[in-house]
């Protein structure tokens, strides 16, 4: 009986392996099927999204750049320049921004500079490039010698604080339009992205920082789940990140150096776009300004198109010429402020990102240069002294050599003659 018994749990056994391994198989089969059927879904809506911006929002202005184009020859070069100069000291405050989150001694301006730019560009390619490009900063960064924490703190603190930053200055001009320029269905729907937003951030830095160890627990759970992740980095990496929140609402001095660059970021880039548009002979009050910026830079951090491409030039163009600025100048002004707020980085930043890892002025060989000067610095504290190595490989006489006579010290010479 035993053995007839152990045979048939035996083939039992065998039978039921391959049935679960089918099952399993086809279970996967079915999760990869429903991936790719969910990227094809996404893909066709953010076409759709694309097309219908583009025939509502891009063509419709079309008619009134051509009607406009007459006016190009009476343009002003001179702002044209200082639309650009005003384009770069935004780049400048980003990075400034980026560098009041890092540790004291992190990298350089025109290092951070050079990354800003590179990061630009990636998220001005790539449909919802603002992922992608977080990500080639972080590695530029820790590439620079900057710990994963202190990166990912500092981009996280640079963007959620420049994003609150221009919601705030969106509801200050909202406060002051609405009662002399009348209600916008925009203005409530900005309103509520920029609420989530806020809540968002509210929610990370008030539970990083209150509760910590539960956030810690959590993600180091996911980690645990992730072959790729290290846990033991992850907690450390939550542990940094809620000292560095503490370390930033204790010192007020940096809260305001955040807030001082962030702010000039945004006033910056506003001030460069109302410049374009003088260019072409009109002038833009500032409270239009403040709004039509706002809201376009709210909206296109809607991950539709690459750098909310087609979706700030479709909001800028009417909302400002709602504010009573010349269509005319408007059509012009615009498109040249998007080739330098938009196109221009895309180049740009492309020859940042090769300097960055190529050449003298790479990160890789900053990290190298930092880390043989440490070594350097630490040998030489561990070298002997000259008398230490002199007795040490110095002349040992032969047993046969003479003695030499012994050193006498003498006396120093007076002024009046030789010594008696």
């Amino acid at each position: 009986m035993l053995p007839c018994g152990g045979a048939s749990w035996h083939h039992g056994g065998v039978a039921d392996v391959p049935a679960d391994a089918d099952r399993l198989r086809a279970t996967a089969a079915g999760d990869e099927r429903s991936r790719a059927n969910r990227r094809r879904l996404t893909r066709w809506l953010k076409i759709l999204a694309f097309v219908f911006v583009a025939y509502y929002l891009v063509l419709p202005q079309i008619a009134g750049a051509r009607k406009a184009a007459g006016e190009l020859l009476s343009v002003n070069p001179w702002f044209l320049v200082l639309g650009l100069a005003l384009q770069g000291a935004a780049l400048f405050a980003y990075a400034q921004l980026t560098r009041a989150a890092l540790p004291i001694r992190g990298p350089g301006l025109w290092t951070l500079v050079r990354i800003q730019l590179a990061t630009k560009a990636v998220t001005n390619t790539v449909p919802g490039g603002g992922a992608a490009g977080n990500a080639l900063g972080y590695r530029l960064l820790t590439l620079a010698g900057v710990r994963g924490a202190d990166a990912g703190f500092a981009l996280a603190t640079a963007g959620l604080g420049s994003a609150v930053i221009l919601n705030v200055l969106l509801w200050t001009g909202l406060v002051v339009s609405i009662p002399t320029q009348g209600f916008n269905p925009l203005y409530v729907t900005a309103a509520v992205i920029g609420i989530v937003v806020m809540g968002l951030f509210a929610t990370a830095v008030v539970g990083l920082m209150k509760g910590h160890h539960a956030a810690e627990r959590r993600l180091r759970a996911v980690a645990r789940r992730i072959r790729w992740l290290d846990e033991d980095k992850v907690g450390e990496s939550v542990r940094r990140i809620a000292a560095r929140l503490q370390e930033l609402v204790r010192d007020p001095f940096l809260v305001r150096r955040v807030l001082l660059w962030g702010t000039l970021n945004w006033l910056l880039d506003a001030a460069s776009l109302w410049v374009f548009v003088r260019a072409f002979g009109a002038s833009v009050p500032p409270v239009g300004l403040i709004v039509a910026f706002c809201l376009a830079n709210v909206f296109a951090a809607i991950p539709i198109t690459p750098g909310g491409l087609g979706i700030v030039e479709g909001i800028l163009i009417p909302t400002l010429v709602g504010f009573g600025v010349p269509r005319s100048a408007v059509v012009l002004g615009v498109p040249m402020y998007r080739l330098a707020q938009f196109w221009l980085p895309i180049p740009l930043g492309a020859i940042a990102y090769m300097t960055l890892r190529f050449g003298p002025g790479s990160v890789d060989r900053d990290r190298k240069l930092a880390d043989l000067r440490a070594e350097l610095a630490q040998m030489a504290g561990e070298t002997e002294s000259q008398l230490d190595w002199g007795e040490r490989f110095g002349h040992r006489p032969n047993p046969g050599d003479p003695t030499p006579p012994p050193l006498t010290r003498q006396p120093p010479s007076s002024p009046g003659g030789p010594p008696q």
